[in-house]
C-alpha cells in the first residue's frame, strides 16, 4: 500500500561551493494535496524542486518520491520516476522552434507508442483544459506571458503525472493571469487526482489555492501549517512574509562585511 505522503524529505542538506543553502530541512507532501513552499528569493525553493526531480544530489539526508530514494536510483530508474512527474518551469521552458501543439506532443512521442491520431486528440484535450485549444498552431514568440505559462501547464499534465511541480507560476503575471493560473492549478490537481507543489514568493496568490504551506528561511522550515491556520498566525516570521513587511525576523540585506571594510577604510559598523 503506498504511503500517504508522495514526497518525504528528511534532514536534507545542500550547498553551492562554500555556501550552505539547505541546512537539514525536513518536510512531507501528502498525496492529493496542493502544497506551497514559500520563502524569500534565494532561500532554496527552486533548488528543492531540483533535488526532488533528481537533477541535484544532496550533501546529506534524502528525498523520497513515491517510496524511492531519488539520489540512489540508477539512470533508467530515475527517468522512469520522472515520467510520473510534471514540471511547469519558472520562465515557461517552451521549445522556441516548435509550435504550441508540438511542444505538448513532444513528450508523448518520446515516451509513449501512441498513434498520431490519439496524440492529436490528447494534445487538444490538454490545451482545452487550459483554455488554449485555439492557440495550438501559434509559436511561443507569439504568446503573452500568461498564455506561455498556461501552455507550460498543459505540457506539465501531458502524461497525467502523479506529481506536478510549479516553479514561481505567478511571477511576472498581471492579476487576471495570476487568478487564471491559480484556478487552473487547483482545478487540474483535483480533476487528475494528482499532488501539486507550488514554489512561490507570491503569498497572496499562492494562499488562494494551496492546502498546506511551508515557509523556508535560513535553510530550514521556519513555519508550517494548513493555509487557514497560517493566515491567522501571529508568529512574527509568518506575519512578516504574508504581509510583506520590510521589518521583522527576515533581514533585507544579504550577510555582508561592515561597509567600511568593503571600502577599505578599516573597521566599522
Amino acid at each position: 500500500m503506498p504511503s500517504e505522503n508522495i514526497v518525504e524529505i528528511s534532514k536534507l542538506r545542500f550547498g553551492y561551493a562554500d555556501r550552505e543553502l539547505l541546512k537539514g530541512i525536513s518536510l512531507t507532501i501528502p498525496r492529493g494535496k496542493v502544497v506551497g513552499i514559500m520563502g524569500a528569493s534565494g532561500c532554496g525553493k527552486s533548488t528543492l524542486l531540483r533535488l526532488i526531480g533528481g537533477q541535484l544530489v544532496p550533501g546529506d539526508g534524502c528525498v523520497r518520491v513515491d517510496g524511492q530514494v531519488v539520489h540512489e536510483l540508477s539512470r533508467d530508474a530515475l527517468y522512469q520516476l520522472r515520467r510520473k512527474m510534471g514540471m511547469q518551469f519558472q520562465m515557461g521552458g517552451l521549445f522556441t522552434d516548435l509550435s504550441v501543439f508540438e511542444n505538448i506532443a513532444f513528450q508523448m512521442r518520446e515516451h509513449t507508442d501512441l498513434p498520431e491520431s490519439m496524440i492529436r486528440d490528447l494534445v487538444l484535450m490538454k490545451l482545452s483544459a487550459v483554455g488554449l485549444r485555439g492557440a495550438s498552431q501559434l509559436m511561443p514568440a507569439e504568446l503573452s506571458g500568461g498564455m506561455a505559462r498556461r501552455v507550460g501547464l498543459a505540457r506539465a499534465i501531458a502524461l497525467d503525472p502523479m506529481l506536478i511541480m510549479y516553479d514561481e507560476p505567478f511571477s511576472g503575471l498581471d492579476p487576471i493571469s495570476c487568478n487564471v493560473i491559480g484556478n487552473l492549478i487547483r482545478r487540474l490537481n483535483d480533476a487528475l487526482g494528482a499532488t501539486s507543489i507550488v514554489v512561490s514568493y507570491d503569498a497572496v496568490e499562492s494562499m488562494k489555492v494551496i492546502d498546506y504551506v511551508y515557509l523556508i528561511s535560513d535553510g530550514v522550515v521556519a513555519a508550517a501549517g494548513p493555509t487557514a491556520e497560517m493566515s491567522a498566525s501571529g508568529d512574527p516570521f509568518v506575519r512578516q512574509f504574508l504581509d510583506g513587511a520590510p521589518d521583522g525576523p527576515v533581514p533585507f540585506h544579504y550577510p555582508h562585511e561592515p561597509y567600511q571594510t568593503d571600502l577599505g577604510l578599516g573597521s566599522g559598523t
